[in-house]
């Protein structure tokens, strides 16, 4: 399972970004092998509109099953859902934070937006 984080740099000790659309970058982290990718999300920083759903097609592109991020706008909400990819909302600090609440099974589903558009 590939399990993307939103992060402000590109290691596991790196800060949670607690934003999706407009996070600086993402962690695809591989659960079956303990292996990361860091992929940049900075070119989509200053988009007016549409960071959401780009963002979310770039985790679809990179093959991830879930995202795990502290908030989630409409937009990307619905893309996201549409692709099949569950979200996990966190209040961890860390990168490897959240994907230790992740392994434990301690995340809450995000089921619905929780952040206006532009956030």
């Amino acid at each position: 399972m590939k399990v993307a984080f939103t992060t402000t740099g590109m290691t596991l000790d790196a800060p949670l970004d607690p934003r999706f659309g407009r996070a600086q970058g993402f962690i695809i982290f591989d659960t079956e092998n303990d292996t990361f990718e860091a992929v940049d999300n900075r070119q989509v920083l200053n988009s007016s509109h549409g960071a959401g759903i780009q963002a979310a097609e770039t985790i679809v592109r990179h093959g991830a099953n879930c995202l795990v991020t502290g908030h989630c706008g409409p937009n990307a909400h619905r893309a996201l859902s549409a692709a099949g990819i569950r979200i996990y909302t966190t209040g961890a600090r860390t990168v490897a934070e959240a994907l230790e609440a992740y392994r434990a099974g301690a995340l809450a589903p995000m089921t619905s937006a929780d952040v206006e558009g532009h956030w």
